[in-house]
């Protein structure tokens, strides 16, 4: 089954690649090493699978994201959806610096631009909310570049409707991209229905939590020094141990069908009307192959599983 989205104007693929996966040894945020040629490999052969859009930011590799994938579409640039954000930058010592102040902005705009190697982006975030700086201030800096076509469209991360109310003050707001799954569900209750009032398209990432929803996470495994999972206080092994519980419950729910988790997790996110997109890191191919085959059978999965209320109830579990 062929499944398209109609996003930025363009009739894409519904799965975005994920860029933090390219770049872990860089620093950052990042999953683990890969070479700089599996990179462009993995990339060109999203591209050939028909993914257009590709989803990047300076943190990812502190810069290697965007440089590899700027290297691996140099030929087919205008036929991409390039994204990329400001907001999270970094210390000299690389101690990471989150801040909206309109000079950084500009400055990270401008870097992204030098990495991708390109003379616009296609997509441009705001990547976090700052209680510091108002969501006015460095949204006008973006809306000059975006005048002089350095930018083609915006959008925010993360944001909340105080923000996005605010921000639409300065300019056409486009897309928001937050942390949407089985698991984390708080964009239902407010943020849908607000973006499918003013028609604002929605990225999710998380799509499969760090690799949890795919219902294969193994608790032994060993993280490389360059995965981000391995130190960031949010990646907790208690949680982690209980989300990784609660899912293997849920496979009984899974008997007698010929799919998978991976399968749920993605159906779950695209039958909601609200979202556009679902945003995944891969590093190899046959996850890729996975997802994408996941996603052209998202429809009929969704429409065959009949236990979806009792997995949400059973998965609310890890908040109780």
């Amino acid at each position: 089954m062929s499944v398209r989205a109609n996003f930025l104007g363009k009739t894409v693929h519904p799965l975005s690649f994920g860029g933090a996966a390219l770049s872990g040894e860089g620093g950052g945020y990042g999953f683990g090493d890969i070479s700089e040629s599996d990179a462009i490999e993995l990339v060109r052969y999203a591209y050939e699978s028909g993914i257009r859009v590709f989803d990047s930011a300076p943190i990812y590799g502190f810069g290697l994201s965007e440089k590899r994938l700027g290297l691996a579409l140099k030929s087919m640039r205008d036929d991409c959806i390039l994204i990329s954000k400001s907001g999270v930058s970094w210390h000299d010592n690389k101690r990471v610096n989150m801040t909206n102040d309109p000079k950084e902005t500009e400055k990270m705009l401008l870097q992204s631009l030098k990495s991708f190697n390109t003379e616009y982006i296609d997509l441009f975030f705001i990547h976090w909310p700052d209680e510091r700086v108002d969501i006015r201030r460095p949204l006008e800096v973006l809306s000059k570049y975006k005048e002089k076509g350095v930018i083609r469209h915006l959008g925010l991360c993360n944001s909340n409707l105080e923000d996005l109310e605010k921000a639409r003050e300065i300019d056409t707001i486009e897309v928001v991209q937050s942390e949407y799954n089985l698991f984390n569900r708080s964009v239902e209750n407010e943020v849908f229905p607000y973006l499918l009032d003013v028609n604002i398209d929605f990225m999710s990432w998380g799509t499969l939590d760090k690799g949890v929803l795919t219902g294969l996470y193994d608790l032994s495994r060993v993280f490389d020094d360059s995965d981000c999972r391995k130190k960031s206080p949010w990646w907790k092994k208690s949680d982690v141990e209980k989300k990784v519980e609660l899912v293997d419950q849920c496979k009984k729910y899974l008997e007698g069908k010929d799919y998978n988790f991976i399968d749920l997790a993605i159906s779950f996110n695209l039958h909601h009307k609200a979202l556009t997109t679902v945003l995944c890191g891969v590093k190899n191919k046959a996850r890729l192959d996975s997802i994408m085959k996941s996603i052209g059978r998202s429809e009929e999965i969704y429409k065959d599983f009949e236990y979806w209320d009792e997995l949400k109830t059973h998965l609310q579990k890890f908040y109780e």
